[in-house]
């Protein structure tokens, strides 16, 4: 697997990693052992980057992710995050100072690991100054159980503010072909920054795999239910561009999941998408993705078929109710 650095600190992983969060929730029912084996395929193939948070099945994904790199500690780059807190209730938004620690040693031990390699905050907490929650991170970095800072789904301001309390390393946001907002303002402040890459989503909900079941099929608690790009006039209007992916895909002998991960990783050498999959045969198909190397010719004629403006469905309701209920 091709390895990339993100940030000016040092931290380097794989081009492609691995999002765990569907192992635990939001996707549909998942078969824990099926989990750990799609974990320990990915460490074989040279995935490096494994995503997890302490919200994630409330608790769940990391003891699943715990068990899975017993004994490969020092194979994988573990990046869990703070901000988010799940329980019964629901999902809410904490990044008080005072707390972060306790998050942190809780999903330290969850995890069976001394240290986490990645830290992010999860979400900024509108209740507390981002200078005051990454600070409290920065302490964990002195302290040795934290080694690199990053943080999700920030606005430009926050992130700004973020790196002028402590170096971040990475900003993870969603980013893929049929998600391009952040392109306008994010990324180019996260160059300008020296902050890496992590687009979660990086297909789009695995819409751009151009094998999911009709919306309708999706189970009680698949997130996909409440995301408005997946009904709709907006659903056909997608399905229609995916089918000339398909198509563009077929042409080069790829998936076209792939395809659409190899045009992430061609926006930039500062850029390791996670494709989430609780499968081993869906992570292997994810990881291959880094060898596809698309020309000119190629980001050409994809940005004919899947321009960003052709895609429809507003993501911001769906995102707004997802963080304070549901969240990733």
């Amino acid at each position: 697997m091709k390895a990339r650095t993100l940030g000016r600190q040092g931290l380097t992983v794989s081009a492609i990693g691995l999002g765990c969060m569907g192992m635990s929730q939001a996707y549909g029912p998942a078969d824990d052992e099926e989990s750990i084996a799609t974990v320990r395929r990915a460490i074989e193939v040279g995935v490096t980057l494994l995503d997890t948070a302490m919200s994630y099945g409330v608790g769940h994904n990391e003891r699943l992710l715990g068990r899975a790199v017993t004994g490969q500690r020092d194979r994988v780059v573990l990046a869990s995050k703070v901000g988010i807190v799940r329980d019964e209730h629901g999902a809410h938004v904490d990044a008080h100072p005072d707390r972060i620690r306790g998050y942190c040693e809780a999903s330290l031990a969850r995890l069976g690991v001394d240290h986490l390699d990645l830290y992010y905050l999860h979400r900024v907490d509108p209740a507390v100054p981002v200078e005051e929650s990454v600070g409290a991170m920065a302490e964990l970095v002195g302290q040795g159980k934290v080694r690199y800072l990053g943080v999700s789904e920030a606005s430009v301001e926050d992130l700004e503010r973020a790196v002028a309390t402590h170096p971040i390393s990475v900003l993870q946001s969603e980013w893929s072909l049929w998600w391009r907002e952040i392109e306008d303002d994010v990324v180019p402040a996260a160059r300008r920054l020296g902050v890496g890459l992590v687009p979660y989503s990086p297909l789009g909900r695995g819409f751009l795999t151009g094998t999911l079941p009709a919306p309708d099929d999706f189970g009680a608690e698949d997130l996909r239910r409440g995301d408005p790009r997946f009904h709709g006039e907006s659903l056909h209007r997608n399905q229609a561009i995916v089918t000339e992916i398909r198509a563009l895909a077929a042409e080069r002998d790829v998936t076209p999941g792939q395809l659409a991960l190899a045009w992430l990783l061609a926006q930039g050498e500062d850029i390791a998408p996670i494709p989430g999959t609780k499968r081993r045969a869906r992570l292997e198909e994810n990881a291959a993705a880094a060898d596809v190397d698309l020309t000119a010719a190629d980001l050409e004629r994809l940005h004919a078929v899947a321009p960003r403006s052709a895609w429809a469905g507003d993501r911001h309701s769906f995102a707004a109710h997802h963080t304070t209920r549901s969240s990733a």
